[in-house]
């Protein structure tokens, strides 16, 4: 395994697999974050220190017998060129921060992709485990799995009366972020989306865009995640946003079926208008083909594209980054060149999938 194994391979392989109410939820993940004692926190450590954390993760995995979810591969930040970093933030293998402000960073991956642990982001130490659908429970009994591997060869930075202590005072406590990643094109569409994203809010979760904060919202899709990390246990902020979630999914359905009843034709003339602007475009923007692929998604879920499968939706979402484009072509692409490579990509996936 290596690292262009993880950059050439489009989509991870769970993300093939179906799980609960993954019609409306793509997908499900767990973050616990993590400091090592003997270390200062990554906002005042030096270099050195920086380097010999990594060295501890190496040893350890080298002196492990821990096979939960297979081989894990170490990969460093620093030995990685920019269009590598941004190829592993568009399939969620690491974050923004890890690959641009972290330069003695690394990550640690399974070979499904399952699990990331990332070494030297704003902590020292973050897990993360991602699954199909709305399985948090199930992304938190494999985190906690990896963590207790961990916690057996390093010591953590923990206090009885605060819990985990990390860089960032929010994550103080159990140092969770539970999240999940949701197509709500319903609840665009009928306008209810600006009522409910405060709501949400004011009952202690947040509502970001598809790479977390500060990023957008494209083709309908949602990060929910939990911000309080304190005074409860990790498995009870897991059921508080999966109360969430399912009144999200609800929500949801209920828009998906108004349309149906009141917009037939109109909502079926939207869908093949965009399958064909996906079908035949010679230039086509990131942000346009992420709401065409959005379209396209919501008519396969509600029956009236019948042969076409969801993973090819999913595999362009990711495939049509500029990171991946620019893989692809084996280097650098203007805004431009990319636009027209980002159309003949779709066009070509798509003949290929009528093909079969």
């Amino acid at each position: 395994m290596s690292l262009e194994r993880f950059l050439n391979q489009t989509i991870s392989s769970w993300m093939s697999e179906e799980g609960p109410d993954s019609d409306i939820v793509l997908s499900s993940r767990i973050r616990l974050a993590r400091n090592i004692k003997t270390y200062k926190f990554p906002t005042l450590f030096t270099h050195e220190e920086a380097k010999k954390i990594i060295f501890e993760m190496e040893e350890l995995l080298r002196n492990s017998n821990f096979s939960r979810f297979g081989h894990l591969e170490l990969l460093k930040i620093d030995e990685m060129q920019p269009l590598q970093k941004r190829v592993l933030v568009e399939k969620h293998l690491i974050s923004p921060h890890l690959a641009e402000d972290s330069p003695h960073g690394a990550v640690l991956l399974s070979e499904n992709e399952k699990v990331s642990i990332m070494i030297n982001e704003e902590d020292h130490i973050r897990i993360q485990c991602l699954y199909p659908g709305l399985q948090l429970l199930e992304a938190l009994a494999a985190a906690n799995v990896i963590d207790d591997w961990l916690e057996s060869h390093i010591q953590y930075a923990y206090d009885e009366n605060h819990g985990y202590l990390t860089s960032c005072p929010t994550n103080v406590g159990t140092g969770l972020r539970a999240s999940v990643m949701m197509h709500l094109p319903g609840l665009i569409l009928t306008q209810q989306i600006n009522r409910i994203i405060p709501a949400i809010n004011q009952l202690g979760f947040v509502v970001r865009g598809i790479y977390g904060e500060g990023s957008e919202a494209l083709g309908n899709i949602f990060q929910i995640s939990n911000q309080i990390t304190l005074g409860k246990s990790e498995e009870d902020m897991c059921r508080d946003l999966m109360g969430v979630v399912s009144q999200l999914i609800s929500q949801e359905r209920s828009a998906r079926d108004a349309l149906q009843k009141t917009s037939n034709i109109q909502l079926e003339d939207r869908v093949f208008r965009s399958l064909g602007i996906l079908t035949n475009s010679r230039i086509i923007e990131s942000k346009e083909a992420a709401q065409c692929l959005s379209d396209v998604r919501l008519g396969i879920d509600m029956g009236y594209i019948t042969n076409m499968s969801k993973t090819i939706l999913t595999e362009l979402m990711i495939l049509t980054q500029p990171g991946f484009l620019q893989q692809y072509a084996g280097g650098p692409l203007r805004p431009h060149e990319r636009d027209i490579r980002r159309a003949a990509l779709i066009r070509e996936r798509l003949k290929m999938e009528s093909e079969k």
